[in-house]
């Protein structure tokens, strides 16, 4: 029996309103130089259009590199923290992101409550592994551990809480207890999974759906190219467009004066069960190369709903009605494979790795998730399902050096319970996507939720830390993870990770609350 969420949605909602509209007048400068970033997060949601002949991903991923020190705001949508099976769901329909050179002073108005305390700006911390930082040094291990191990004895954060805390600008560890254990990471393992994929195939990789006919039997496929983001609404925002691709065969076909088509789908890009191990589940759709919004059977963007049985068909059906609406008349449609002959008629791409990545994490998002564990695989040349994904992303991990110990990868998205993480490689993994040499895993700091503004910490640390902590969160029934970013007192930004296990029997807001307390201290610490 799972715990049924306390947060209060509305009044988070009406928070992050308030903040928003405090803050962009002081942001709008910074906003017009983050133009290019604030781009990717507008449209409910949903990636932007990005076109291949623009600059390079990653150049914009790079600009925004000191993650955790630019601060999001926005107004965001909610559909509900929790369902059946204890998995934190998606929050974020809509986000609008602004930067800013550092700090948490929010600005205020008349009669508004008193905003955060302002946080020190950091200094240019990431150049720190290769040059030189002109914040304060790191806090002391031995009285981080005086502050933080009291803390985590609260009873609210189960029989045996770990913990890990890393100064990102030198590597080294400040603080640990049990972190080098492998605990349940729920969701947290989609910061894996973000890096392993960011590592495989580069922040500008993007995944194509196309619709090719064979030459001899006027027959058209629709072949799935594992882009969990292809959208069939009016309004794409972004995402790659089904309609787009309708239009585009469709003239294709006319002016080879071809109106009439045996029509089939191609999901061979994938292999093994398209079901997760847990079953059926509203957090996630069959696990299929071909799918058009993420096989949803309403109008949400995020979140736990009911999902089509078979979401390859469904997208060719949409795909059929979208021919015959431009006058080409097909069959109905039913599974093939595209030879090697077959010519390409149309073909829409996603927007870029870098943006599916943040889309992910922000939104935990696990339709995405385990594409990209797939197309980790693929990239890797292990076999596209639930097993080779889990070794490409362990071999992905390994090969950047990061300590696997104790680590198993049993899907993308983190649903599995038999996933494993210590909090060190947890820490070890948002280091390597902070380290100046590796451009290309950034996104997998940029997309963290920011707290007080958006995803999953859209309503947490409203009074304490609100724009200093980027974090994943984590949460299964008796699971609750935490890791991200800060920026401490003296302006350092640290990584950390902390982990509760075994917490059934446990109100979950008090273990969130627990959670809440040791972060929201370790920000506030000088502790030197």
């Amino acid at each position: 029996m799972v715990v049924p969420e306390l947060r209060p949605w509305q009044a988070a909602r009406a928070h992050a309103a308030r903040l928003a509209d405090t803050v962009r007048p002081r942001l709008a400068r910074a906003a017009a130089v983050a133009k290019p970033r604030v781009a990717r997060f507008a449209g409910a949601g949903k990636p932007q259009v990005a076109r291949v002949t623009r600059p390079k991903t990653w150049q914009f991923a790079a600009g925004a590199a000191t993650a955790g020190l630019a601060l999001a705001a926005g107004v965001v949508t909610a559909a509900g923290p929790w369902d059946s099976s204890g998995q934190r769901t998606a929050e974020s329909d809509r986000a609008a992101a602004l930067g800013r050179a550092g700090g948490a002073d929010h600005g205020g108005a008349p009669g508004t409550p008193a905003r955060p305390r302002p946080a020190p700006s950091a200094g240019p911390v990431l150049t720190g592994l290769g040059g030189v930082s002109t914040v304060k040094s790191a806090p002391d291990g031995k009285v981080l551990a005086k502050v933080l191990a009291p803390l985590l004895k609260d009873p609210s954060l189960g029989p045996r809480p770990a913990a890990s805390v890393v100064d990102v600008t030198t590597g080294r560890r400040l603080y640990g207890a049990h972190q080098d254990a492998p605990f349940t990471p729920a969701s947290t393992t989609k910061i894996a999974t973000a890096v392993a994929a960011l590592s495989a195939m580069g922040a500008d990789h993007r995944l194509t759906t196309r619709a090719a006919l064979e030459p001899d039997t006027k027959e058209v496929v629709l072949v799935g190219g594992g882009d969990p983001t292809l959208t069939a609404r009016k309004k794409a925002g972004g995402a790659a467009s089904l309609r787009t691709l309708a239009a585009e065969t469709a003239a294709a076909l006319a002016e080879r004066g071809v109106r009439e088509v045996t029509l089939s789908y191609d999901t061979t890009r994938y292999a093994g069960s398209p079901r997760h191990p847990i079953g059926d589940n509203p957090n996630l759709a069959l696990v299929s190369p071909l799918m058009a919004d993420e096989g949803r059977t309403d109008d949400s963007t995020s979140g736990p709903v009911t999902r089509v049985t078979d979401p390859a068909e469904d997208a060719a059906r949409q795909f059929r009605d979208l021919l015959t609406s431009h006058g080409i008349k097909t069959t109905a449609p039913g599974p093939s494979k595209a030879t090697t002959r077959a010519e390409t008629l149309a073909a829409v791409s996603s927007p870029p790795l870098s943006a599916l990545v943040e889309r992910m994490l922000t939104n935990s998002d696990n339709d995405i998730a385990e594409a990209l564990a797939r197309q980790t695989a693929l990239a890797t040349g292990e076999r596209p399902d639930f097993a080779g994904a889990g070794r490409a992303i362990g071999a992905q991990l390994r090969a950047l050096g990061l300590p696997l110990k104790g680590a198993a990868f049993k899907d993308g998205s983190g649903l599995d319970r038999a996933d494993r993480l210590t909090p060190g490689l947890l820490t070890a993994l948002l280091a390597k996507a902070a380290d100046p040499s590796r451009p290309e895993l950034r996104p997998a700091l940029t997309g963290l939720p920011v707290a007080g503004f958006t995803g999953t910490l859209s309503s947490r640390y409203t009074d304490g830390a609100s724009g200093v902590v980027r974090a994943k969160t984590g949460t299964l029934t008796g699971v609750h993870t935490l890791a991200g970013t800060l920026v401490d007192h003296d302006g350092r930004l640290l990584a950390f990770a902390f982990m509760a296990t075994d917490t059934d029997r446990i109100a979950p807001a008090a273990t969130q609350k627990a959670l809440d307390k040791v972060t929201t201290t370790l920000a506030a610490c000088g502790c030197r």
